[in-house]
């Protein structure tokens, strides 16, 4: 697991070293000079809290408490969602909410559940979907995290770790999954790949390069008819998908259905004309078409 530094883990989270060293001293984090992924989660939900101003002293009461509570959880900071509602901490049981100190259980207002705010007073309803909406926009800050992580060349494992902490924050960003998948499927983890990509269609059904990347899995294994009905998707889904054009005419020459093959490696040449690949489908649509006029002299000759 990717391990992280003590100047990384200040940059990444925005705090200071004073802060960290609070937090140690209180008993929070453990001290140390490297951090993994779970200590890295727990620091996540530290900063979260000190950014909705809640005293450090209070944080610690209120894990100190969910300890004596929950007995069978080891780290309330990586085992639970501990959050601010504005005023008070607030803990997530599965679908329920606690009020740490006195155990008490909450009514949900979590995201799967909105349908129900409609009965609230417009004022908690304002303040619910603008925690909904902090929480998104840090779900979407860990995912560009992962972005750059990929583009400067980094340790995979930063970007897995971002998108992971995206994705735990936002269960229905599938930009994160897909681009989660796409790593392990680049390490020839195939299992987990499907995993991620099956995750960003139940999140978004209608997501085309979560069907695209999902047809290079297929393909990759072998089962043509799946990877083919997902490439027709992602056509269905984006017409101008170039690449799908692409991957769909290479998959019909391969299985011997040259005429559709054609069909994809000319709509391809269409959407993009210009670039090497486009080379590579010339190349492989003139062979096609010289083998349909052998083909079509052959069956003209008379039977000898």
């Amino acid at each position: 697991m990717q391990e992280y530094s003590r100047s990384q883990v200040l940059r990444l989270l925005g705090v200071t070293e004073r802060q960290l060293k609070s937090w140690e001293k209180l008993g929070l984090v453990p001290e140390g000079d490297t951090y993994g992924f779970r200590q890295l989660i727990a620091l996540r939900t530290l900063a979260r809290l000190r950014a909705a101003k809640v005293p450090a002293a209070k944080i610690e009461k209120a894990v100190s408490a969910v300890r004596r509570k929950l007995l069978e959880v080891d780290n309330p900071l990586t085992d639970l969602r501990i959050y601010s509602d504005g005023k008070r901490i607030r803990v997530q049981l599965g679908t329920q909410k606690m009020e740490p100190e006195s155990g008490q259980l909450l009514l949900d207002f979590d995201q799967g559940e909105l349908e129900r705010l409609v009965s609230l007073p417009s004022r908690r309803r304002e303040e619910v979907e603008a925690a909904l909406r902090r929480k998104q926009t840090e779900a979407e800050h860990w995912f560009q995290k992962g972005v750059e992580f990929e583009q400067n060349g980094g340790p995979m494992e930063q970007a897995v770790d971002a998108y992971k902490i995206a994705i735990s924050l936002d269960p229905h960003l599938a930009a994160a999954m897909v681009n989660l998948g796409t790593i392990y499927f680049s390490s020839r983890s195939l299992d987990r790949a499907e995993k991620y990509y099956r995750r960003a269609l139940e999140a978004n059904p209608e997501y085309a390069l979560a069907h695209f990347n999902m047809g290079n899995l297929h393909d990759e294994r072998g089962d043509r008819g799946k990877a083919l009905y997902h490439y027709q998707t992602a056509i269905k889904l984006s017409p101008q998908y170039a690449d799908a054009h692409y991957n769909l005419a290479l998959l019909y020459q391969t299985v011997g259905q040259h005429m559709k093959a054609i069909r994809y490696w000319r709509a391809y040449l269409r959407l993009d004309p210009s670039s090497p690949w486009a080379e590579i489908a010339r190349r492989e649509l003139q062979r096609l078409y010289a083998s349909a006029v052998v083909r079509g002299n052959r069956s003209d000759q008379p039977a000898s």
